[in-house]
């Protein structure tokens, strides 16, 4: 039984270190990572354009499979830590013998490892010293800093350049980790909303996605905000002066833009709409005695406001309807936005104990205008602005971010920085007792640059091995006894 077990579990190893395995899961989340960004996702879309855009069934089953909101289905959460868990399995499977290639470089190579190696070649050279001389001229020629190598009473010319590629497709694995990370980190605790504010209102709700809302341990508070234009009226941008408010005091402020959000204690405040909210903050009237014996008079209100016209005669703002409609006498707000307005105001009189309903536009079959003390006349109009945020709460971004920096780094090692290795060793004939230089080289891509590279080295050799004179005896003891 336990026997069975190990060879069970050992299987099931084998086959998540599979680079297969990796391959699959990782298009299976390319391809999920799609659906993500073609199907429209319910926390980024308003019902109404979702049921527009699919019909009931379709969004049922839409629904039903998470596929209207990919990045927080539990399978597609799943799926990356199964990809992780992957990546984790055939890196602990295969580093060990990546960690020793990269640490201990194989310096000094042997008679069998010089037999197969490609490319390679030799050179008749006078003599041992001679020919590690020539080697490491020409090395130093093309850049790379030579290394002499004793193994027993031989000598060797061992010289490499980017060891370090042969780690990077563990950086590209660790970013990997660290992006999946960070996406179920988001997809489990993170989360988004909008946040709505006249000018001068604080608030700490945030309305989330999907209809709940979320209170903040903080207050925002939006002092201004407004809207640039280009010259032909077009909008440039939006902005708004924040404070952020906690126990009843400033902590921070910050005038936000698109793209440069206010951020506090791990909550991003994007600027993201602007635009009237349907209330007034003041209506300008003039006012003219309809008996024509006063002086015509300017005067501002705000909804609400009651205003004296004269000694007798007072105007209040009743109401403001931003879209209006007229059904049966009465008067009906369609909606909040700023479509069809109409103001209403009451003219009232102490004298004859009369009030007369006054309406902008004069609505004749239920408006008292002609009939009221005064003539009213609408000279201004200053409607009030909100501003739009969105906030967002991702305590997965760092890991993301850095994710994505390291899978740079990591691709950048990967496909264009190249491991290359030379070994020079000085060969003697035990029949003549002739030396020949063996020189070869390996590489861990680009082979055919590398090609190249090795043949401007073979080159370099014999221009050098031409002008360095030739040793005496004397001279080679001496040389191999100072090693």
């Amino acid at each position: 039984m336990a026997v069975n077990f190990r060879a069970s579990a050992r299987k099931v190893w084998q086959t998540a270190a599979s680079i297969k395995t990796g391959v699959v899961l990782l298009i299976l989340v390319v391809i999920f990572s799609a659906a993500g960004t073609i199907v429209l996702q319910r926390p980024n879309t308003e019902p109404d354009e979702m049921q527009n855009a699919y019909s009931p069934q379709a969004l049922r089953i839409l629904d039903g499979t998470g596929l209207t909101d990919v990045f927080h289905a539990w399978w597609f959460l799943t799926l990356m830590i199964l990809v992780s868990c992957s990546i984790i399995a055939a890196s602990v499977e295969r580093f060990p013998n990546a960690w020793r290639y990269f640490s201990r470089p194989y310096k000094y190579p042997d008679e069998s490892f010089r037999r197969v190696l490609y490319p390679q070649t030799s050179l008749a050279i006078a003599d041992e010293e001679t020919g590690l001389v020539a080697a490491e001229r020409a090395l130093h020629s093309l850049g790379f800093k030579p290394e002499r190598v004793v193994r027993e009473d031989h000598f060797g010319i061992f010289a490499e350049r980017h060891r370090i590629s042969e780690m990077g497709v563990y950086i590209v694995h660790a970013s990997l980790l660290l992006i999946f990370f960070g996406a179920v980190v988001d997809g489990i605790w993170g989360w988004r909303g909008t946040l709505n504010l006249n000018e001068g209102e604080t608030s700490s709700a945030v309305e989330l996605r999907d209809g709940t809302t979320r209170t903040l341990p903080f207050a925002i508070r939006c002092d201004q905000a407004g809207q640039e234009n280009y010259k032909d009226g077009s909008p440039k941008k939006w902005w708004s002066k924040l404070v952020v408010v906690k126990d009843q005091r400033e902590v921070e402020k910050k005038e936000i833009v698109v793209n440069d959000p206010l951020v506090y204690r791990g909550v991003r405040f994007y600027q993201s709409s602007y635009g009237p909210n349907g209330k007034v903050e003041k209506f300008s009237i003039t006012a003219t005695p309809s008996s024509g014996s006063g002086e015509k008079r300017e005067i501002s209100l705000g909804v609400h406001d009651t205003v004296p016209l004269d000694a007798d005669t007072t105007v209040r703002f009743a109401e403001f309807i931003p879209d209006y409609a007229v059904r049966d006498g009465q008067v009906y707000r369609r909606s909040n936005e700023l479509g069809n307005p109409a103001a209403h105001l009451v003219v009232s009189s102490k004298a004859s104990g009369k009030s007369f309903d006054v309406w902008f536009p004069p609505l004749e079959e239920i408006a008292d205008n002609s009939k009221a003390p005064y003539q009213l006349q609408p000279a201004d109009l200053q409607m009030g602005h909100f501003t739009g945020l969105q906030v967002s709460h991702e305590p997965g971004q760092w890991a993301v971010w850095t994710g994505v920096v390291l899978l740079g780094i990591g691709l950048a090692f990967v496909f264009y920085v190249v491991h290359m290795r030379f070994w020079a060793v000085p060969v003697r004939d035990g029949k003549t007792g002739k030396y020949t230089l063996w020189i070869g080289g390996s590489a861990n891509r680009n082979r055919d640059a590398f090609g190249q590279r090795f043949d401007d080295l073979v080159a370099l050799l014999e221009e050098t091995l031409s002008t360095i004179p030739k040793t005496s005896p004397s001279e080679q003891v001496a040389t191999v006894a100072g090693h």
